[in-house]
């Protein structure tokens, strides 16, 4: 199931750099290709199922060196899936989620599904039932924003076993 994760993952940053021709400083660019923390990011993606500690060292870098919301979104999306424990999970998700939700740009919102399953998860995982509940439930409310394809599935799935876990 990671994997095929991971390849939808690499698919769409490839669909969406392809789509998007803007500016580095547009929002609406997107998953630049040109753009260094979007690189870093695809290397370290490239990397993670051989190499996880150098994938998780470029996805720090790329942290570190992020200059606007989206990139420190993005970085902080791919650092959170590197941390050995729910509750660094947990902060590193809920920053992720917390820039996303600071980027005015309507196609930030086919994230927050994804942003909501990850953040109940660690809750979930935490033994936080009642705030796992609640993002569980607060994923559903985003799902309309979900592309009908295989990674939208794959997150409406989740959304879903997840509150059958904690209800």
């Amino acid at each position: 199931m990671k994997i095929i994760f991971q390849t939808l993952l690499s698919r769409k940053l490839i669909r969406q750099s392809r789509r998007n021709k803007t500016s580095s400083t547009n929002y609406n660019m997107h998953f630049d290709p040109n753009n260094k923390i979007i690189q870093l990011c695809a290397k370290g993606m490239e990397m993670e199922a051989k190499q996880p500690d150098e994938a998780k060292a470029l996805f720090l870098q790329a942290w570190n060196e992020a200059a606007n919301d989206f990139e420190k979104f993005t970085a902080a999306h791919y650092v959170a899936r590197h941390q050995t424990s729910a509750a660094d999970k947990l902060q590193w998700d809920k920053t992720a989620l917390a820039l996303a939700l600071k980027i005015d740009d309507d196609n930030m919102k086919t994230n927050y599904p994804s942003l909501y399953l990850n953040i109940a998860k660690c809750y979930e995982d935490l033994k936080d039932f009642d705030n796992a509940k609640l993002n569980y439930e607060t994923a559903l409310s985003y799902e309309n924003n979900l592309p009908e394809n295989g990674y939208g599935q794959i997150i409406k799935s989740g959304i879903r076993n997840g509150i059958a876990r904690v209800s």
